[in-house]
C-alpha cells in the first residue's frame, strides 16, 4: 500500500461528485511539482506584461468622486456613520507589558484585540473619507497612520517565534513578516494609494513615511530572505505551507505592485509566484482544505486575492483560472456548506463562518461557476452590511461589487453529495438544494494535518440545517494552542470528538496516526463511507482493527453508523457523541431535543455529561452549554460490532 502524503494525487479526486462512482483513497500516486504559476511565467515574461504602477488602476482613487458617490447609499451611510463615532477619539495604547502577556501567561487575545482594533479603525476612517470627500476624517487618518508607523513591529506576539530572539518583545534589528505585519503593510499601502495626495497636504512627510516603513518592514525582508517558512522556498524548512502563504503573499503583492520601483517589480512578482506554487503544490487535486472552511477565507480566498492582483497588474495576461486545481480550490467552499452560516468545521474551524462574500463571488465569476457566485451572493445577503471583511482590499472589492451581487442569484447550491478524497471528507444531505432532512459529514485523514485535531473517524449530523451531533471546533487561541501542550486542550482531544474511546485510550497526534482502507461508495440508498481507524490509536489501546462505516439512507432519512472491531483480548469501549441539543436517555435510545433519535443496543449504558462553555469563541457557535453522550460497554469480546441508528425527530 503506497504511503499517502499531502502531495498524493488520488484516484478518488478525479471521480464524479455524485452517484455512480466508487472510490478508495488507497490507490494514489506521488505527484511532481505542478509549477502552475512560475512554470509559465519567468521574470522576463512578467516584465513584458506588467503594467506600470502609475498606469495600474485597481480601484478608483479619492479624486474620482463620481465613482465613490455612486456606490449604494446604504453602504455609504453605514460606513460613514460607523466612522463618525470614531472622530476625535484618542487612539488606544500598546504598552510593552501588554505585548509580554503572551510570553508571561499565554494570553494573545488582549494584545491582538487592541492592535487589530487600531487597524480596523484606520480602515473605516479611510473608507469614510473616500466616500464623503469633505476632508473631515483626514486628521484622524493622519494620527492613525503615524501611530502605526511608530509601532516597533506590525505583527502579533504569538508570531514572534519568526525572529531569532524568540517570543517576548520584537527585535527592531530583525524585521520579520507574519500575517498581521503583512496585513498592516497592505492597509497602509492602500491608504497611501487612495489618500496620499490628501495626506501630503497635511504634511509631505506622511506619505513618505508610509513608503519608508513598508520598504523597511515588508518589502526588503521579503525580497532579501527566502527562509520564512510560509514562503515554501527554503529546502531547509520541512514544514508544509498553509493559509499563511497566500494570505501574506496577497498583502506582499499589494505592497510590491503599488510601491516597488519599476526595475524591481518583475523580480518580486516572480518570487511571489514561486511561493504561491508551493501552496498550490500542497493541495490534492480535489481542492480540499484540510484546515477547514473557516481557514478557506484565508487559504483559497486569499489565492483569489493574489490572482486578481496579478490579473489586474498584467492586463489579464497572468490568468490560471482554467487550471483544474485552481477551480476545485474555489468549489471546495460550497461543497462543505451545510446551511445558513453553518459549515463543516473539522480541524481549527468554527462551525459558523462569515464567508468572504465578494471574494467568493468573484472566484465564481472567474472560473465560470454559478454555484460559487451564488454562494458569495448568499453570504453577502446574510449580513447586516455588505463589507465586514478584514482587509482593505476586500472591503474595496465588496463596496464596488455589492450592488451587482444583490441583483444576482443568491440561492446557495446546497450540494447533495461531495467526496473530497484528498482530505478524506464526505459531505451529504438528504436532498440536493434542500435544508430539510439529515445532513452527514464524516472524515478519515490523519492526525498530523494543518490545524489538526485528533479526530480520525469523526462525524457530524445536522437536522433541518440545525446542529445536533457536532464538532466543537477550537477555543480562543492561546500560547498553548500551537505548543507541545496542544493536545491537552479538551477541544483538540479525540475524547471530545465523535470517536471511540478504546480501553480508555484516546487517539494520538502525528502523521502516522491515520485512517486506512478508506472507501467511499455511492449506493442506491445513499452515500456510504468506510474506513479502518485502528492506526489512529497508540498501542496501549490494544486494537487490531476498527472498521467504521456510515450510510446515509435518503429514503428513510436515517444514518447508520456501524463499528466492527478486533481487539487484543476483551476490552472496554465508549462511543462518544458531542451534541448541541440537550440529550435525554432511555433504555437503548438517546433523544437530542427536537432534532435526533439515536438508537443503540440496550446492553450499552448511556452516560450524559453537561459541559458549561466558558470560552467566548465556543460560545459564539454553541451558546453556554454542550453535552457529551458516552455509550459504554465495559466488557466486550475480542471481536464484535455496534450499530447506531440515527433518525430525525419529526
Amino acid at each position: 500500500m503506497p504511503k499517502l502524503t499531502r502531495r498524493t494525487l488520488l484516484a478518488a479526486a478525479s471521480l464524479p461528485w455524485t452517484a455512480g462512482a466508487e472510490a478508495s483513497v488507497q490507490s494514489g500516486q506521488e505527484s511532481a511539482d505542478r509549477r502552475i504559476l512560475a512554470g509559465s511565467w519567468d521574470e522576463r515574461r512578467i516584465a513584458e506584461v506588467l503594467v506600470s504602477a502609475a498606469q495600474w488602476p485597481p480601484f478608483p482613487r479619492y479624486a474620482q468622486r463620481g465613482l465613490w458617490q455612486g456606490l449604494p447609499a446604504d453602504l455609504r451611510e453605514t460606513t460613514m456613520r460607523n466612522a463618525q463615532r470614531l472622530l476625535g477619539k484618542a487612539w488606544n495604547t500598546l504598552p510593552a507589558t501588554l505585548e509580554l502577556e503572551y510570553s508571561r501567561n499565554g494570553n494573545r487575545s488582549r494584545y491582538e484585540a487592541e492592535s487589530l482594533g487600531r487597524r480596523k479603525r484606520l480602515r473605516d476612517l479611510v473608507l469614510a473619507e473616500c466616500l464623503e470627500g469633505q476632508g473631515r476624517y483626514l486628521d484622524d487618518i493622519l494620527n492613525g497612520v503615524w501611530l502605526l508607523c511608530e509601532e516597533t513591529w506590525w505583527g502579533v506576539p504569538a508570531h514572534l517565534n519568526l525572529q531569532k530572539a524568540g517570543t517576548g518583545l520584537p527585535d527592531i534589528e530583525e524585521p520579520v513578516v507574519d500575517l498581521f505585519a503583512a496585513e498592516t503593510g497592505s492597509l497602509l499601502a492602500w491608504t497611501w494609494w487612495l489618500l496620499g495626495e490628501q495626506l501630503a497636504k497635511l504634511s509631505p512627510l506622511a506619505p513618505r513615511r508610509i513608503r519608508l516603513e513598508i520598504e523597511r518592514r515588508i518589502l526588503a525582508p521579503c525580497r532579501e530572505r527566502s527562509d520564512f517558512w510560509w514562503m515554501g522556498l527554503d529546502p531547509q524548512h520541512t514544514r508544509e505551507v498553509n493559509n499563511w502563504n497566500p494570505w501574506i503573499n496577497s498583502n506582499w503583492l499589494t505592497c510590491a505592485l503599488l510601491l516597488e520601483p519599476e526595475e524591481r517589480r518583475a523580480a518580486v512578482v516572480h518570487k511571489i509566484l514561486r511561493s504561491l506554487d508551493s501552496f498550490l503544490d500542497s493541495y490534492h487535486d480535489d481542492g480540499g482544505c484540510d484546515e477547514g472552511p473557516g481557514y478557506w477565507n484565508r487559504a483559497g480566498a486569499s489565492l483569489l486575492d493574489c490572482l486578481e492582483l496579478l490579473g489586474a497588474a498584467t492586463g489579464g495576461k497572468i490568468d490560471v483560472y482554467a487550471n483544474p486545481l485552481v477551480r476545485e480550490i474555489g468549489r471546495y467552499i460550497y461543497r462543505v456548506h451545510i446551511a445558513g452560516e453553518w459549515y463543516i468545521n473539522f480541524a481549527d474551524a468554527p462551525a459558523k463562518v462569515s464567508l468572504a462574500a465578494a471574494t467568493t463571488y468573484v472566484y465564481g465569476q472567474r472560473i465560470g461557476d454559478p454555484k460559487l457566485t451564488a454562494q458569495g451572493a448568499f453570504s453577502l445577503a446574510l449580513r447586516d452590511r455588505g463589507d465586514v471583511e478584514e482587509s482593505m482590499g476586500r472591503e474595496l472589492r465588496t463596496l464596488f461589487l455589492a450592488e451587482e451581487m444583490r441583483r444576482s442569484d443568491s440561492r446557495p447550491p446546497l450540494v447533495g453529495e461531495a467526496w473530497l478524497g484528498g482530505v478524506q471528507v464526505l459531505a451529504a444531505r438528504r436532498q440536493e438544494g434542500a435544508v430539510q432532512g439529515l445532513y452527514l459529514a464524516a472524515q478519515g485523514g490523519h492526525n498530523g494535518e494543518s490545524h489538526n485535531h485528533n479526530d480520525v473517524g469523526n462525524f457530524i449530523v445536522y437536522a433541518d440545517g440545525q446542529p445536533a451531533i457536532i464538532d466543537l471546533g477550537p477555543e480562543t487561541y492561546s500560547a498553548k494552542t500551537f505548543s507541545a501542550q496542544r493536545y491537552e486542550i479538551w477541544t483538540m482531544r479525540s475524547a471530545y470528538h465523535n470517536c471511540p474511546l478504546i480501553n480508555g485510550v484516546e487517539q494520538s497526534a502525528g502523521r502516522e496516526f491515520t485512517a486506512r482502507d478508506v472507501a467511499y461508495r455511492p449506493t442506491p440508498a445513499g452515500p456510504e463511507l468506510q474506513m479502518d481507524i485502528a492506526a489512529a490509536y497508540p498501542p496501549q489501546a490494544r486494537i487490531q482493527k476498527w472498521e467504521r462505516r456510515w450510510l446515509l439512507d435518503r429514503g428513510k432519512n436515517a444514518i447508520t453508523l456501524e463499528d466492527r472491531w478486533a481487539l487484543q483480548g476483551r476490552g472496554r469501549i465508549e462511543l462518544v457523541l458531542m451534541t448541541a441539543a440537550e440529550p435525554a436517555a432511555s433504555r437503548g435510545m438517546v433523544s437530542l431535543k427536537d432534532r435526533l433519535l439515536v438508537e443503540y443496543d440496550p446492553a450499552w449504558k448511556a452516560v450524559i455529561e453537561p459541559i458549561d462553555v466558558a470560552d467566548a469563541t465556543l460560545r459564539g457557535s454553541w451558546g453556554n452549554r454542550v453535552w457529551r453522550v458516552r455509550l459504554i460497554q465495559p466488557d466486550v469480546p475480542e471481536r464484535g460490532k455496534s450499530t447506531l441508528l440515527i433518525s430525525q425527530i419529526s
